[in-house]
């Protein structure tokens, strides 16, 4: 069972995707891009329904890509490969804490890739992690019309600047529902898309689950996520920052910190099987990512701090 603060990762992390949408959030067509004065004219509430809305069907019409990952957490700095496949993501690990892997574990990589390619059921566990981990964040992102108050706090870069908070008349009816009801923070909508370029939030209250007996979060902890457009049609997660801490049963403690970076967005055949995907990743002429100067990995969390 994944513990409380896996659940405040997965539902932060990845492309933000489909899922069932509450009969808050429902819209009843398509919304088109407006100039920004029009999206500027629009009522928060409004604007917020219909950034949601875009959100929740990206799935619908979005492309196919291949990107470089840099993640740093607490004990290493992964440098990855990740191509999208029918099959969920397929990842190859290129770096090490900033170093080419060697023989050893570029042997245990390739063992693990093949090992997933010739086993139906560790292919079906990484189609429905996926298949989750999207429903987990389609659920979240549909808390953003009711679960929340806004206030306009002006244009940014091309960008509509609203600052949100609890909305104390919305009941939370899920773990990830409290958690992220919690939460103050800013939000930033691409005024000619309606689409969702960053999102941060910071823990106002301590989270108590059980009457906080069986765990709690503390208060403080913090997240922020930025996304760009890559296409006509697609948005994409370029950063991601998590900072939580909290206490689980019988005491233990439990912290996640994580920076994450992506990019180098290159477009693939959509639909690609694992099996084809694989291939891709193999053909050396294919190749797309360049990974940075060994032992200089860019200094993620200080990027993202910089910008709060």
């Amino acid at each position: 069972m994944r513990t409380i603060t896996a659940r405040v990762i997965c539902i932060l992390t990845g492309t933000l995707a489909a899922a069932t949408i509450p009969a808050g959030a429902q819209l009843q067509s398509q919304p088109q891009p407006q100039t920004q004065s029009q999206t500027e004219a629009l009522p928060v509430s409004t604007l917020i329904r219909e950034v949601v809305y875009n959100e929740l069907h990206d799935h619908e019409r979005h492309g196919w890509w291949r990107y470089w990952i840099e993640k740093h957490d607490a004990k290493e700095t992964l440098f990855e490969e990740q191509i999208e496949t029918s099959g969920g993501p397929l990842t190859r690990t290129l770096l090490l804490n900033g170093q080419p892997l060697d023989s050893g574990n570029q042997q245990k990589e390739e063992e693990r890739l093949q090992h997933l390619l010739n086993s139906p059921s560790e292919q079906a566990n990484l189609r429905q992690a996926y298949l989750d981990d999207e429903k987990r964040i389609g659920r979240i992102v549909a808390l953003l019309p009711d679960a929340f108050l806004y206030t306009d706090a002006g244009e940014e870069n091309g960008c509509r600047h609203l600052k949100f908070r609890p909305n104390p008349d919305y009941p939370p009816h899920s773990i990830e529902a409290r958690i992220f009801h919690a939460m103050s923070g800013d939000l930033w909508v691409d005024t000619r898309m309606k689409r969702m370029a960053r999102l941060s939030g910071r823990l106002e209250e301590n989270v108590d689950f059980g009457y906080g007996i069986l765990g709690r979060l503390y208060k403080g902890g913090w997240f922020e996520l930025r996304r760009t457009e890559v296409s006509p049609t697609d948005w994409k997660t370029v950063g991601l920052e998590v900072h939580m801490n909290g206490r689980a049963m019988l005491f233990k403690t439990i912290a996640r910190e994580t920076s994450e970076l992506r990019g180098g967005f290159a477009a693939v055949p959509s639909a690609m099987t694992l099996s084809q995907g694989m291939n891709l990743l193999e053909d050396a002429s294919s190749a797309r990512v360049k990974p940075p100067t060994a032992g200089h990995m860019a200094p993620v969390a200080a990027a993202f701090v910089s910008n709060r």
